[in-house]
């Protein structure tokens, strides 16, 4: 079963509350997207450690062959 954008955005809304979030759906089939993360909580994060957190507020969502998510392009960072 697919996750729509709106699942996913309340799953990364649930991880960071105040973060400037920004979903896309890049084939229109609920399986592959595009996030863009903004959070303060990135501050002094390197790239891996950043994702890693969305990662985990995802909740398993993409964990192997059986996830409801199948692929996400995702872009992390702390607010300018």
């Amino acid at each position: 079963m697919a996750i729509t954008a709106q699942q996913l955005e309340t799953l990364l809304r649930e991880g960071f509350p105040a973060a400037r979030i920004t979903i896309t759906d890049l084939a229109g089939d609920g399986n592959h997207y595009a996030a863009e993360v903004v959070d303060e909580s990135f501050r002094g994060l390197n790239r891996v450690q950043q994702q890693r957190a969305v990662y985990a507020a995802l909740r398993g969502k993409m964990d192997g062959s059986h996830g409801e998510l199948h692929a996400l392009a995702l872009t992390t960072k702390a607010p300018d």
